[in-house]
């Protein structure tokens, strides 16, 4: 075994990033072994296209969690721009188009799409009730997300809001959605939150859907979700350059091969960029990788392997396809989130359909487009003729789907997800795509298969495990940060953590507070 650093970092994820950064500062040594040619994880921008040069956010799209703590503490210089639109859903009832807008400087305008929908005040008096309800929930919960855990029974009072507590942590998410709400649409819009990567259902007694729905909703301490100017690489990119201005060593194209926990030194044995094996010593291991990939490492066998349930969809376009609600601006309808096919009956079908081993039909889906927001990512010829991107994002589309036969499965399921988009288009969306310099279409189809082959992510799982609520396990008083593991020196600073998830940096923060307090 060659040297021995303070801490080794397994994974170049954002959150390993955020803990090689902190933890630099800290005057701590600090090795980051990734097994790509480079840093980012999921969080990455790249070129998916060959021959054009836009740098489309491949996986990971939006930013929500990353808290103002992180950036400022690690001064970040990203920018994060609002979106004005928060969603467009296009509803055809009785032979005509129309949709619901839901604008989020404009009150009346929204009140107005609600009326047209349903037929008077009560959806959108319901909406801006519970969404108030979630707004102050988000103002006292995501505070908590970079302090120490709280117990449940400390972030229950935190809330102090009994109803928000009942319909959010203790009874099924959908209860509380078909109390509040009557119209099937906008039941609908509501749920999707609850849904996005996890393949659960409205009244799933196990409460995933509502530990989904919490994530979604308390981002920033207002629940929005924001455009990553640059792209999402742009994020990673000034979190690479805070760790190694911190004096991290970050070392790209290093496979961990193994981890071999020891009392006061562990064992990291790595094959590195030229192929050799190597191994440091580290008297931290901090796991960037899912929980089930740490259990490979360590040796360990026959635990549960968890489950994605997406499919994303990268599009290049000359220029935006019309729609046929005529009273909307598709430049309006695409900013925001565009849901399609995400009524609440079309979502439990669509679960249904899946659970029973079938690719639902059609598939459930939301889009936005990221370059109305922010053009930097376009080069300038795509910029100067005007394209477009579109990132498409799946429900209701387990990896187990996938795995019999997954090229007829991944053309089956872009099939049954584009469905619903042309239903609300008024003409092919072929006619808009733009071409590769291979005169392909400029579409890009990523299964939980492809995730997995990609980024080591089990079973296509964007938060490497379930969901967890954010407080302590009743009697765990040696994890106060929700970031340990079954060895006391290797601790996860990645989403499998407790309050991991999306793109956050909030496990990478506690797993190195929790080796600064220690």
């Amino acid at each position: 075994m060659a040297a021995t650093y303070d801490v080794v970092i397994v994974g170049g994820g954002h959150n390993g990033l955020v803990a090689a950064a902190y933890l630099a500062r800290a005057g701590r040594s600090v090795l980051l072994l990734e097994r790509l040619g480079r840093t980012g994880g999921a969080a990455v921008s790249a070129q998916a296209f060959s021959g054009v040069d836009a740098r489309l956010s491949r996986y990971s799209y939006l930013v929500s969690l990353l808290p103002r703590k992180i950036v400022d503490e690690l001064g970040l210089r990203i920018e994060l721009r609002r979106r004005r639109y928060s969603s467009y859903t296009p509803v055809r009832r009785d032979g005509k188009d129309g949709g619901l807008l839901v604008d989020q400087q404009d009150v009346g305008r929204t009140a107005a799409s609600f009326r047209q929908l349903t037929g008077g005040d009560g959806e959108f008096a319901a909406w801006r009730e519970f969404y108030g309800m979630t707004g102050r929930l988000a103002e006292r919960v995501f505070p908590t997300l970079t302090e120490p855990l709280p117990t449940r029974e400390e972030l229950r009072r935190r809330v102090d809001d009994p109803v928000a507590w009942a319909d959010l942590f203790e009874r099924p998410l959908g209860e509380a959605v078909e109390r509040r709400f009557a119209d099937d649409v906008v039941r609908g819009v509501v749920l999707t939150d609850a849904l996005i990567g996890t393949f659960t259902h409205a009244h799933d007694p196990s409460l995933a859907q509502n530990r989904c729905f919490l994530y979604h909703v308390v981002g920033g301490g207002t629940g929005d979700w924001d455009v990553p100017v640059g792209g999402m690489g742009a994020v990673t990119d000034a979190l690479a350059g805070a760790a190694r201005a911190a004096g991290a060593e970050l070392r790209t194209g290093c496979e961990v091969l193994a981890v071999d926990p020891g009392r006061e030194v562990s064992e990291v044995a790595y094959r590195d960029a030229d192929g050799g094996e190597r191994s440091v010593g580290a008297r931290w291991v901090l796991c960037n990788a899912a929980p089930a990939e740490l259990d490979r490492l360590l040796g360990v066998t026959g635990g549960e392997r968890p489950q994605g349930a997406q499919l994303k969809v990268n599009m290049l376009l000359r220029r935006l396809p019309r729609l046929r609600d005529g009273a909307v601006d598709g430049r309006e309808a695409f900013a925001g989130t565009l849901h399609l096919g995400e009524s609440y009956r079309e979502l439990e079908t669509a679960y249904r359909e899946a659970e029973a081993g079938r690719i639902p039909a059609p598939g459930p889906s939301e889009i936005y487009c990221h370059s109305l927001t922010d053009r930097s990512i376009l080069g300038t010829e795509a910029d100067r003729r005007g394209w477009q991107t579109l990132t498409l994002f799946g429900l209701h589309q387990p990896a187990g789907l996938f795995t019999a036969d997954p090229e007829k499965a991944r053309e089956a399921a872009l099939a049954a997800v584009l469905a619903p988009l042309e239903a609300a288009l008024a003409e092919p969306l072929a006619d808009c795509l733009a071409v590769d310099g291979d005169g392909r279409p400029c579409l890009e189809v990523k299964t939980p298969l492809d995730l997995e082959a990609d980024l080591r992510l089990p079973g296509g799982n964007i938060f490497h495990r379930e969901l967890a609520f954010p407080w302590a396990a009743e009697g765990a008083t040696d994890d106060r940060w929700g970031v340990a593991t079954g060895h006391p020196r290797v601790l996860l600073c990645g989403a499998g953590a407790i309050r991991g998830g999306g793109v956050s940096g909030i496990p990478g923060h506690n797993a190195a507070m929790a080796v600064l307090g220690r």
